[in-house]
């Protein structure tokens, strides 16, 4: 047999390979969206209480939501999302705190029903200052933590380095889920493992000096929702048992999520380096990670436990990106202790002030 025709066999071979391991793959998709799915019905997209707008530094319109009941000596939860979010990605989160304390969400600039940044600017800087033009619009005096998941971890560290008064001032305590302060790419790299992380860097590099070349690769990857969408969300997002229907709607929120989103700003996430920032956040800090993250692995997690003043950290098994949705029960239950335990400090803290007031008029 001659060498071209062998190698017409390989190819033909090859070809016909990959595309049985394709149909496979979405056979086994289409099984996992019809099988056993325990959080379908749940209404993900439903949006907390009602809505007012907060405008930002720059004139950019925020979406603000608050549920819950308000009390001068108890924290308010102010919830801060990842990128390509909104939200409603804190679903399981507000449902259950909103029973005891105040919550306030937000949608990030270009996100949700925010506004696109109104003079483009998608720095992590004009993060940070979102953020604190929500505090100051919805917990002007009251005790605040933070609760970022991914991007929203980062807008954290930007108010960090923007406003290091607000920590240990307003801001009584921080929870950093699924998130890292710098070399996003490196880390993501690394989470992929050797074999891939070598057949992708390449591309990365290419993204990075060109970030709309991410948003082409949206566009085919998610653009129409189909198992594709599926399988890219689910290798990047999420655990092996992760619900399907958990799933489609991060699907949804990033097909939906503005182009500028995709561009720039996803060129601030991958030049970003906010190490600096974290010697500012001098309150108790919960640092929270899923062990197979491939965007934000635990190394990134435990390199924020080491470098921040006064934090702890829990990894959740069989975990990934978005554990606020995927472990959404064993999430709460990390975040109840921590705000319950926050929450009686500033209580004590606050009563001994005035304490100490009553005995200086007395």
């Amino acid at each position: 047999m001659g060498r071209t025709k062998k190698a017409l066999i390989g190819a033909g071979a090859m070809v016909a390979g990959v595309a049985a391991a394709v149909a496979m793959e979405r056979a086994a998709i289409r099984r996992a969206r019809t099988g056993p799915d325990p959080e379908r019905g749940t209404p993900l997209a439903e949006r907390p209480g009602t809505e007012r707008r907060v405008v930002s530094f720059d004139g950019t319109g925020l979406a603000v939501n608050s549920t819950g009941p308000s009390s001068p000596d108890m924290s308010t939860l102010v919830f801060i999302h990842g990128f390509t979010l909104d939200m409603t990605a804190w679903h399981y989160q507000w449902k259950r705190f909103a029973k005891k304390y105040r919550c306030v969400l937000y949608d990030q600039r270009g996100h949700g029903r925010s506004d696109r940044a109104a003079g483009g600017d998608y720095s992590m800087e004009a993060l940070g200052h979102d953020l604190h033009a929500v505090l100051e619009a919805e917990a002007p005096e009251d005790p605040v933590v933070l609760i970022g998941h991914s991007m929203g971890g980062m807008s954290i560290m930007s108010l960090s380095a923007t406003h290091p008064e607000e920590f240990g001032g307003r801001v009584r305590a921080v929870v950093l889920a699924n998130t890292g302060a710098a070399d996003l790419v490196k880390e993501a790299l690394a989470g992929l493992g050797a074999r891939l992380s070598g057949l992708i860097a390449p591309y990365a590099l290419r993204m990075r000096v060109s970030p709309d070349r991410v948003y082409r690769l949206r566009q085919r990857a998610i653009g129409g929702r189909g198992d594709l969408a599926f399988l890219v969300a689910r290798i990047t997002n999420f655990g092996p048992k992760a619900s399907p229907s958990v799933i489609d709607h991060v699907v949804g929120l990033a097909a939906n999520a503005s182009p500028e989103v995709w561009t720039d700003l996803f060129g601030s996430l991958l030049e970003m380096d906010l190490g600096h920032a974290l010697e500012h956040i001098r309150v108790p800090a919960l640092v929270l990670a899923g062990d197979i993250d491939r965007l934000t692995p635990p190394s990134s997690s435990l390199a924020l436990k080491r470098r921040l003043p006064d934090a702890r950290i829990l990894v959740f098994e069989g975990t990934g990106h978005c554990a606020m949705l995927e472990r959404h029960a064993d999430f709460n239950r990390a975040l109840e202790g921590f705000v319950e335990e926050t929450t009686d400090a500033a209580e004590t803290e606050s009563d001994g002030r005035r304490r100490r007031a009553a005995r200086a008029s007395g």
